[in-house]
Protein backbone atom coordinates (compact mmCIF):
# COMPACT_ATOMS: atom_id res chain seq x y z
CA UNK A 1 0.00 0.00 0.00
CA UNK A 2 1.24 3.16 -0.93
CA UNK A 3 0.50 6.85 0.63
CA UNK A 4 -1.56 7.66 -3.01
CA UNK A 5 -3.83 4.73 -2.11
CA UNK A 6 -7.52 5.28 -1.71
CA UNK A 7 -9.29 4.12 1.20
CA UNK A 8 -10.09 0.81 1.69
CA UNK A 9 -13.78 1.83 0.92
CA UNK A 10 -12.78 3.75 -2.07
CA UNK A 11 -11.07 0.25 -3.42
CA UNK A 12 -13.80 -1.87 -3.01
CA UNK A 13 -16.17 0.50 -4.84
CA UNK A 14 -13.61 0.82 -7.74
CA UNK A 15 -13.17 -2.99 -8.23
CA UNK A 16 -16.95 -2.99 -7.72
CA UNK A 17 -17.54 -1.81 -10.71
CA UNK A 18 -15.78 -3.21 -12.92
CA UNK A 19 -16.55 -6.92 -11.47
CA UNK A 20 -20.16 -5.78 -11.93
CA UNK A 21 -19.52 -4.43 -14.94
CA UNK A 22 -22.05 -5.88 -18.15
CA UNK A 23 -22.51 -5.59 -21.52
CA UNK A 24 -26.71 -5.18 -20.91
CA UNK A 25 -29.18 -5.86 -23.53
CA UNK A 26 -32.02 -5.72 -21.64
CA UNK A 27 -33.54 -2.43 -20.62
CA UNK A 28 -36.63 -0.81 -18.82
CA UNK A 29 -36.80 2.33 -20.69
CA UNK A 30 -36.86 5.48 -18.63
CA UNK A 31 -34.86 8.35 -18.80
CA UNK A 32 -31.56 9.54 -18.05
CA UNK A 33 -31.05 13.74 -16.56
CA UNK A 34 -28.99 15.61 -18.46
CA UNK A 35 -27.07 16.06 -16.05
CA UNK A 36 -25.83 12.53 -15.59
CA UNK A 37 -25.49 12.12 -18.97
CA UNK A 38 -22.89 14.82 -19.19
CA UNK A 39 -21.45 13.02 -16.20
CA UNK A 40 -21.06 10.46 -17.41
CA UNK A 41 -19.56 11.46 -21.20
CA UNK A 42 -16.69 13.71 -19.01
CA UNK A 43 -15.53 10.03 -17.46
CA UNK A 44 -15.58 9.18 -20.98
CA UNK A 45 -14.08 12.06 -21.77
CA UNK A 46 -10.68 11.70 -19.07
CA UNK A 47 -9.59 8.36 -20.60
CA UNK A 48 -6.46 7.97 -21.32
CA UNK A 49 -5.33 8.62 -25.80
CA UNK A 50 -1.94 7.74 -27.01
CA UNK A 51 -0.16 11.49 -28.02
CA UNK A 52 -3.31 13.57 -26.41
CA UNK A 53 -4.94 12.84 -29.44
CA UNK A 54 -8.70 12.31 -27.62
CA UNK A 55 -9.42 10.43 -31.17
CA UNK A 56 -13.17 9.51 -29.70
CA UNK A 57 -16.07 11.28 -31.00
CA UNK A 58 -19.87 10.72 -29.76
CA UNK A 59 -23.16 11.50 -31.03
CA UNK A 60 -26.30 11.00 -29.11
CA UNK A 61 -29.38 9.84 -31.11
CA UNK A 62 -32.28 12.19 -29.86
CA UNK A 63 -34.45 11.38 -33.08
CA UNK A 64 -36.73 8.13 -32.75
CA UNK A 65 -36.81 7.56 -36.80
CA UNK A 66 -32.97 7.95 -36.51
CA UNK A 67 -32.98 4.97 -33.77
CA UNK A 68 -35.45 2.88 -36.02
CA UNK A 69 -32.67 3.37 -39.21
CA UNK A 70 -30.05 2.48 -36.58
CA UNK A 71 -31.91 -0.56 -34.94
CA UNK A 72 -32.22 -1.64 -39.11
CA UNK A 73 -28.98 -1.94 -40.33
CA UNK A 74 -28.03 -3.54 -37.04
CA UNK A 75 -30.61 -6.09 -37.74
CA UNK A 76 -29.24 -6.62 -41.62
CA UNK A 77 -26.03 -7.27 -40.14
CA UNK A 78 -27.72 -9.55 -37.20
CA UNK A 79 -28.61 -12.12 -40.08
CA UNK A 80 -25.56 -11.78 -42.09
CA UNK A 81 -23.70 -12.78 -39.06
CA UNK A 82 -25.80 -15.61 -38.46
CA UNK A 83 -25.02 -16.75 -42.15
CA UNK A 84 -21.67 -16.48 -41.32
CA UNK A 85 -21.99 -18.46 -38.04
CA UNK A 86 -23.12 -21.39 -40.04
CA UNK A 87 -24.56 -24.53 -37.86
CA UNK A 88 -24.44 -21.91 -34.78
CA UNK A 89 -26.81 -19.42 -36.75
CA UNK A 90 -29.83 -20.94 -35.46
CA UNK A 91 -28.28 -20.38 -32.03
CA UNK A 92 -26.94 -17.20 -32.45
CA UNK A 93 -30.42 -15.97 -33.40
CA UNK A 94 -32.22 -16.56 -30.30
CA UNK A 95 -29.44 -14.27 -28.80
CA UNK A 96 -30.76 -10.72 -27.75
CA UNK A 97 -28.39 -8.63 -29.23
CA UNK A 98 -29.16 -4.76 -28.51
CA UNK A 99 -31.36 -3.11 -26.62
CA UNK A 100 -31.67 0.35 -28.83
CA UNK A 101 -35.61 0.48 -29.05
CA UNK A 102 -35.72 -0.49 -25.24
CA UNK A 103 -33.15 2.19 -23.79
CA UNK A 104 -33.20 5.75 -22.56
CA UNK A 105 -29.90 6.64 -24.84
CA UNK A 106 -28.17 5.91 -27.45
CA UNK A 107 -24.50 7.33 -28.47
CA UNK A 108 -22.74 6.51 -31.70
CA UNK A 109 -19.26 6.43 -30.28
CA UNK A 110 -16.62 7.18 -33.63
CA UNK A 111 -13.42 7.84 -34.38
CA UNK A 112 -12.32 11.30 -35.38
CA UNK A 113 -11.50 11.99 -39.09
CA UNK A 114 -8.11 13.22 -40.32
CA UNK A 115 -6.48 10.70 -37.92
CA UNK A 116 -3.19 10.20 -40.28
CA UNK A 117 -1.76 13.43 -38.88
CA UNK A 118 -1.46 12.05 -35.34
CA UNK A 119 1.99 10.13 -35.47
CA UNK A 120 2.66 9.80 -31.72
CA UNK A 121 2.82 6.64 -30.28
CA UNK A 122 1.03 5.55 -33.83
CA UNK A 123 3.91 5.08 -35.89
CA UNK A 124 4.01 1.58 -35.76
CA UNK A 125 0.55 1.13 -33.85
CA UNK A 126 -1.78 2.75 -36.00
CA UNK A 127 -4.62 1.17 -34.46
CA UNK A 128 -3.77 3.05 -30.78
CA UNK A 129 -6.57 5.32 -32.01
CA UNK A 130 -9.25 2.58 -31.47
CA UNK A 131 -7.46 1.49 -28.12
CA UNK A 132 -7.77 4.81 -27.26
CA UNK A 133 -11.61 5.30 -28.01
CA UNK A 134 -11.99 1.96 -26.26
CA UNK A 135 -10.37 3.36 -23.02
CA UNK A 136 -13.23 6.04 -23.09
CA UNK A 137 -16.19 3.60 -23.96
CA UNK A 138 -15.21 1.47 -20.84
CA UNK A 139 -14.69 4.65 -18.73
CA UNK A 140 -17.84 5.31 -19.48
CA UNK A 141 -19.50 1.73 -18.71
CA UNK A 142 -17.62 2.07 -15.25
CA UNK A 143 -19.30 5.32 -14.42
CA UNK A 144 -22.56 4.59 -15.92
CA UNK A 145 -22.62 0.54 -13.64
CA UNK A 146 -21.84 3.12 -10.53
CA UNK A 147 -24.49 5.30 -11.25
CA UNK A 148 -26.83 2.16 -11.48
CA UNK A 149 -27.26 2.44 -15.05
CA UNK A 150 -26.85 -0.46 -17.78
CA UNK A 151 -24.97 0.23 -20.97
CA UNK A 152 -24.58 -2.54 -24.18
CA UNK A 153 -21.72 -2.08 -26.76
CA UNK A 154 -23.53 -2.92 -30.31
CA UNK A 155 -21.16 -3.88 -32.93
CA UNK A 156 -23.30 -4.99 -35.29
CA UNK A 157 -23.63 -3.00 -38.78
CA UNK A 158 -21.69 -2.39 -41.43
CA UNK A 159 -19.51 1.09 -40.39
CA UNK A 160 -19.91 2.51 -44.05
CA UNK A 161 -23.85 2.23 -43.72
CA UNK A 162 -23.61 3.95 -40.67
CA UNK A 163 -21.23 6.60 -41.36
CA UNK A 164 -23.57 7.91 -44.44
CA UNK A 165 -26.79 7.49 -42.12
CA UNK A 166 -25.20 10.18 -39.86
CA UNK A 167 -23.13 12.24 -41.99
CA UNK A 168 -19.60 11.26 -40.87
CA UNK A 169 -16.84 13.04 -42.44
CA UNK A 170 -14.52 11.23 -44.98
CA UNK A 171 -12.31 9.42 -42.51
CA UNK A 172 -14.05 8.94 -39.55
CA UNK A 173 -15.44 5.82 -38.84
CA UNK A 174 -18.15 4.73 -36.02
CA UNK A 175 -16.90 1.62 -33.86
CA UNK A 176 -19.88 0.95 -31.81
CA UNK A 177 -23.85 2.01 -30.41
CA UNK A 178 -23.93 2.23 -27.14
CA UNK A 179 -27.37 1.67 -25.36
CA UNK A 180 -27.68 2.92 -21.83
CA UNK A 181 -30.22 3.89 -19.58
CA UNK A 182 -32.11 1.79 -16.15
CA UNK A 183 -32.33 -1.76 -15.99
CA UNK A 184 -34.52 -4.36 -13.93
CA UNK A 185 -30.88 -5.65 -12.74
CA UNK A 186 -27.59 -6.51 -14.21
CA UNK A 187 -26.79 -10.33 -15.45
CA UNK A 188 -24.97 -12.27 -12.44
CA UNK A 189 -22.87 -13.17 -15.59
CA UNK A 190 -21.96 -11.86 -18.53
CA UNK A 191 -24.96 -13.00 -21.13
CA UNK A 192 -23.32 -14.83 -23.23
CA UNK A 193 -21.67 -16.97 -21.09
CA UNK A 194 -25.52 -17.69 -19.16
CA UNK A 195 -27.01 -18.58 -22.81
CA UNK A 196 -24.49 -20.86 -22.94
CA UNK A 197 -23.00 -19.44 -26.25
CA UNK A 198 -18.91 -18.92 -24.39
CA UNK A 199 -17.66 -19.73 -21.25
CA UNK A 200 -15.15 -17.40 -19.27
CA UNK A 201 -12.10 -18.73 -19.20
CA UNK A 202 -10.03 -18.09 -16.21
CA UNK A 203 -6.99 -15.67 -15.58
CA UNK A 204 -4.49 -18.33 -15.46
CA UNK A 205 -4.88 -19.10 -19.04
CA UNK A 206 -4.04 -16.15 -20.39
CA UNK A 207 -1.21 -15.18 -18.40
CA UNK A 208 2.01 -16.07 -19.38
CA UNK A 209 5.59 -15.16 -17.97
CA UNK A 210 8.63 -13.58 -20.16
CA UNK A 211 7.48 -15.87 -23.42
CA UNK A 212 4.69 -16.81 -25.11
CA UNK A 213 2.72 -19.87 -23.48
CA UNK A 214 4.88 -20.28 -20.44
CA UNK A 215 2.97 -20.05 -17.68
CA UNK A 216 3.26 -18.52 -14.32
Amino acid sequence: MTDNAFTDTERQAVYRAIAERRDMRHFSGGTVEPELLRRLLEAAHQAPSVGLMQPWRFIRISDRALRGQLQALVEEERIRTAQALGERSDEFMKLKVEGISDCAEVLVAALMDDRERHIFGRRTLPEMDMASLSCAIQNLWLASRAEGLGMGWVSLFEPQALADLLQLPAGAKPVAILCLGPVKAFYPAPMLALEGWAQVRPLHELLYENVWGVSQ
